[in-house]
């Protein structure tokens, strides 16, 4: 019974996340800008049963030549996707467990670091504020970008770890922190290069928190978690560094991805129309930059109810969360602030900012931060004197806000429409060696020479052998030996929680 108790806000979480992932469950398919998908898990799973691990090099695609896509392109939620493929789902509904899983752990992990500040009934709403984002659901059902809305689920999970690694010391968390972290980095490299100056500052405040209460082992800990995770992905993203230059992906900076050209306008994130197409420059667009007016009118909801609390005197017991809860709110507007044109001198100042393209991708850390601040305003709610005669209004308050959440986005959470096909629309030889080769190509070797038609492709027959470079090879081991570590943190833990 205790533990029931104990999971049945996740479960309510996982229930009404249900409306997010209900077009999965059709027959059939959608139409999403990255229409590669079924092909990547297809091609995932060809090449783990031929007994590649881990999958570099994926054989038909590359118009039939071979091509290196997992080396470069973070392969995590393909490998989630290729297990359902191989354990007999064919691969367009193993495309599609893998892409529901994505949207169910986005709530399930927000929730789990949401409940240590705001107790259960805040993390629930900021779950949901989570998972029903609008630019969660332009990354689903517009954009089709599975990496990306992959790593948006692991992000709560990072911090998560690490406040509970400030909290307890314990190499428990460690491991989950760096989880997370590894989490991120092996779904979507560019959100990873995101999320981590955010990280950096979260650190650093739990740093100097750990240093005034005299917990000099924490510090230890706290730069544990980031480290491990960097360890364990290892076996991705150290060659795709030291290998990008063999290929054309430097091509994909500039052009019509050039980041000049795709600054969100200032009332777009307040109301811009719902549609299908493509970012473009100016304030036309062909889909939505929408923050989501419910998470925007919270945000700063939660950011006056601080300024109450202080006003009131009534901060001190609370100063911690109340701090977090403030450090959130500056992440919200600087991350507003860098999808804006106003932020031009530092795109063009940070050498890495280019490789984002686009700077409304900054809109999923907007989403996180305001989602998490949605919990904050639940809580802050506890400290009303309208409590006192009301004593269910943080309950019935949290409902009214989930209902007006699921009344006002649920609509984007649908596909432009629905395409009545099966598996084998993508996995057949002509959409693997010719339509999806077209779609993703920067990857292939310099001096490839591409075929000029379909026919030409599909003759191509690579005779298939895999061989791993020096570099490949140094950053498996450096992966293994950080998984080493990480098993051997689990065994200690366990033998400690359970010594008591």
């Amino acid at each position: 019974m205790k533990l029931l108790k104990k999971l049945l806000p996740s479960f309510v979480v996982i229930f009404l996340s249900s409306w997010a992932i209900k077009p999965l469950l059709y027959s059939g398919f959608f139409p999403i800008h990255d229409d590669t998908q079924v092909a990547r898990v297809f091609e995932m799973a060809k090449s783990l049963k031929m007994g590649i691990f881990p999958v570099r090099w994926v054989p038909d695609l590359g118009y039939g030549l071979g091509y290196p896509i997992f080396n470069f392109y973070a392969p995590l939620s393909y490998y989630a996707g290729s297990i359902f493929n191989l354990i007999g789902f064919d691969a367009l509904i193993a495309t599609k467990i893998m892409m529901g899983f994505g949207i169910i752990l986005s709530g399930i992990f927000m929730y789990l670091f949401a409940k240590e500040l705001f107790g259960k009934i805040g993390a629930v709403v900021a779950a949901l504020f989570y998972v029903y984002a609008p630019y969660h659901a332009l990354d689903i059902y517009v954009r089709g970008d599975v990496a990306e809305f992959w790593a948006y689920a692991f992000i709560p999970l990072v911090f998560y770890g690490l406040w509970k690694v400030y909290k307890n010391q314990s190499w428990i968390f460690v491991i989950i922190s760096s989880i997370g972290y590894a989490g991120v980095i092996l779904s979507h490299n560019l959100t990873a290069m995101m999320v981590t100056p955010f990280l950096l500052l979260y650190i650093l405040f739990l740093t100097i928190a750990s240093y005034r209460k005299k917990q000099k082992k924490a510090i230890i800990y706290l730069l544990s978690g980031l480290s491990l995770g960097v360890v364990i992905s290892c076996f991705y993203w150290l060659p795709a560094l030291m290998e990008m230059k063999n290929t054309n992906v430097l091509s994909q900076i500039g052009g019509g991805a050039n980041f000049l050209d795709h600054f969100v306008c200032f009332n777009q994130l307040w109301s811009s129309q719902w549609a299908y197409g493509g970012s473009a420059p100016g304030c036309t667009d062909g889909f939505s930059f929408m923050v989501g007016k419910l998470h925007i009118l919270i945000s700063l909801a939660s950011i006056a109810g601080v300024s109450l609390l202080i006003v009131l005197n009534k901060h001190k017991q609370e100063a911690e969360k109340l701090l977090i809860t403030v450090i959130c709110f500056l992440g919200f507007i600087l991350s507003i602030f860098l999808t804006l044109e106003i932020s031009k001198s530092i795109w063009q100042t940070v050498p890495l900012m280019p490789f984002f393209q686009f700077p409304w991708r900054f809109l999923i850390m907007v989403s996180f931060f305001s989602s998490f601040l949605a919990g904050a305003f639940v809580w802050l709610a506890t400290f009303l004197p309208i409590k006192k005669h009301f004593p269910h209004f943080v309950f019935e308050l949290s409902a009214l806000l989930i209902l007006a959440l699921l009344f006002l986005n649920i609509k984007f959470f649908i596909p432009q429409k629905f395409l009545y096909i099966s598996s084998n629309y993508y996995t057949n030889e002509y959409n693997l060696k010719w339509t999806t080769s077209k779609i993703s190509d920067e990857y292939l070797p310099k001096d490839t020479k591409k075929p000029k038609n379909a026919n030409e492709a599909i003759l191509n027959k690579q005779i298939f052998i895999f061989k791993e470079t020096p570099i490949e090879q140094a950053a498996n081991l450096i992966s293994i030996s950080g998984i080493g570590i990480l098993f051997i943190g689990i065994i200690l833990s366990g033998k400690k929680h359970y010594g008591k």
